[in-house]
C-alpha cells in the first residue's frame, strides 16, 4: 500500500505537518522536532536500501556495466545541465538556484524502481541504473557543485569536499555495510525484506514532508516560478533520457527504465545535503522537497500510460508482445 500509493502518501503526510501547528497550536510538533535528527534517519534509510538490493541486481551491474554506466553518464550530465539552465532561465534568488542544481545532481531514487515495474519497463536495469548513480554519486556530484558555484561568492573547493565526505558517509558506506550484512546474515536478510520497504519509503516521505512544513511561508512566495523551473526539468529529463535509450539502442523496456531514472531524482538526499552543505539556508532545501510532488505525480502518469499502451499491445498481439 505505501509503495504503490506513494504521491498519495506524501500529499497526506506533508498536509498532516503543514496542518499540525494550526489544529494543535499547542501540541508538540512531531515533524519540526524531527529537523536535528533527519541526517541520521537518511543514513539509516540508505543502510536499509542496502539491504534490499538483490545479490543478482549487483552483479548485473559488472556483467552489463556498459550499459548501466552509459545510463548513469546519461543521468549525470542530462539532469545537471538541464538545472542549471532552468535556474538561470525561471529563478532569481541564489538560494533557490543552488536548490534547484542539487535536484539536477543528486542520483535516481528508489521510486523509480517502483514506477519502471508499473510501467512494463526492465526492473532489472533500473535497479543497476539506481545503484550505480548512488555509488558514483561522491565522484559526480561535488564535481557538478564545484562547477555550479565556481565564480560566486562560495568557495567551489571546500563545497565539492564537504559534498564528497557526506555522500560518502550518509550514502555509499551505509549501502555497501547494509548490503554485506544482509549478503551474510540470512535472518537480517529476512527481516529488511518485511520491514525495510516501508521503513525506506516511509523515512524519505517524512523528510520531504518535514522540509515543506518549515518552509511553509517561503513556498507561498516562490510555489509558481520553483514549480515551474521543477516541471520543466522533470519532463525534458524523461524526453532526453528516452532518446538517450534510443541512442544507445536499448530495448522498449530498458528505454522505459532510463527515461524514469532520468527523470526522477533522490529528492530526500538532496534536502539532507541542503541542510548539511548550507546550514542557515533552509530555502535551498525547498526545490528538492517539492520537486518529489512532481517527479511522483508526472512518473506515475507516465508509467500507466505505458501500463495500459503494453496492455493493448499485448490484446492486439499477444505472440510479438511476450516475444519482446
Amino acid at each position: 500500500m505505501l509503495q504503490r500509493y506513494l504521491l498519495v502518501w506524501l500529499i497526506v503526510l506533508s498536509a498532516a505537518a503543514i496542518l499540525w501547528d494550526k489544529i494543535l497550536p499547542d501540541a508538540f510538533h512531531p515533524f519540526h522536532a524531527s529537523k536535528p535528527y533527519l541526517s541520521y534517519l537518511f543514513t539509516a534509510t540508505m543502510f536499509v536500501i542496502g539491504s534490499l538490493l538483490p545479490p543478482e541486481e549487483v552483479r548485473a551491474v559488472f556483467r552489463r556495466w556498459h550499459q548501466v554506466l552509459g545510463g548513469t553518464f546519461v543521468q549525470y550530465t542530462v539532469m545537471p545541465s538541464l538545472a542549471y539552465l532552468m535556474s538561470l532561465f525561471f529563478i532569481d534568488q541564489p538560494e533557490l538556484r543552488i536548490g534547484i542544481i542539487l535536484v539536477g545532481c543528486v542520483p535516481g531514487a528508489m521510486a523509480s524502481n517502483v514506477l519502471t515495474l508499473a510501467a512494463r519497463g526492465n526492473v532489472s536495469y533500473s535497479v543497476c541504473l539506481t545503484a550505480s548513480a548512488t555509488l558514483l554519486s561522491p565522484l559526480f556530484v561535488p564535481i557538478v557543485l564545484y562547477l555550479a558555484v565556481s565564480g560566486t561568492d562560495i568557495n567551489a573547493a571546500e563545497l565539492a569536499k564537504n559534498s564528497f565526505f557526506q555522500l560518502l558517509t550518509q550514502v555509499v558506506l551505509p549501502v555497501i555495510g547494509g548490503h554485506l550484512l544482509a549478503l551474510y546474515h540470512y535472518g537480517f536478510s529476512r527481516l529488511m525484506q518485511v520491514f525495510g520497504p516501508a521503513f525506506a519509503n516511509f523515512s524519505i516521505l517524512w523528510i520531504i514532508a518535514t522540509v515543506i512544513s518549515l518552509q511553509e511561508e517561503q513556498l507561498e512566495k516562490v510555489f509558481l516560478s520553483l514549480a515551474m523551473a521543477l516541471l520543466v526539468i522533470n519532463l525534458l529529463g524523461y524526453l532526453c533520457g528516452y532518446l538517450a535509450g534510443s541512442a544507445l539502442q536499448l530495448s522498449e523496456s530498458m528505454r522505459r527504465a532510463l527515461t524514469l531514472e532520468v527523470g526522477m531524482q533522490n529528492a530526500g538526499l538532496g534536502a539532507i545535503l541542503a541542510g548539511q552543505l548550507f546550514p542557515g539556508q533552509e530555502m535551498i532545501a525547498l526545490p528538492p522537497a517539492l520537486y518529489m510532488f512532481g517527479c511522483m505525480l508526472t512518473g506515475t502518469v507516465l508509467a500507466q500510460y505505458w501500463s495500459l499502451k503494453s496492455a493493448e499491445e499485448l490484446t492486439e498481439s499477444p505472440g510479438v508482445a511476450a516475444e519482446d
